[in-house]
């Protein structure tokens, strides 16, 4: 099934091209990237007055939230399965508890570096 097409009136159709230095460019890049946007919808919301994500997060930091957002994902899957009442030969419970703390510990690390 084919994707719906947008309204008319919330397609973007309109291209504005403008030169910017290599400093500005950099900036611009820079400041997009640490609050998790694509350059385009930096600039759009910048123009258009609209919000900007409020956390400013390190690039690196900002991936490895990502990454351990997955791990945890993937951690919790193995949660459901372990609660599910499937015998635990190697105290597997435990264990993820143990992982799911130090997750939790890294993650708040992250989020409070900048505080």
């Amino acid at each position: 099934m084919a994707r719906p097409k947008k309204d008319i009136s919330k397609q973007r159709t309109i291209v504005i091209a403008f030169r910017v230095s290599q400093r500005e460019y950099v900036i611009i890049t820079n400041n997009a990237e640490t609050i998790g946007l694509s350059v385009a919808e930096y600039i759009r919301r910048k123009c258009t007055g609209k919000s900007l994500p409020k956390k400013k997060v390190d690039p690196l930091d900002r991936k490895l939230f990502v990454e351990l957002s997955r791990v945890g994902n993937n951690l919790n899957q193995l949660a459901r399965v372990s609660n599910s009442g499937i015998r635990d030969p190697f105290n597997i419970i435990k264990q993820l508890e143990e992982v799911k703390m130090l997750l939790q510990q890294l993650k708040s690390n992250i989020t409070n570096h900048d505080r």
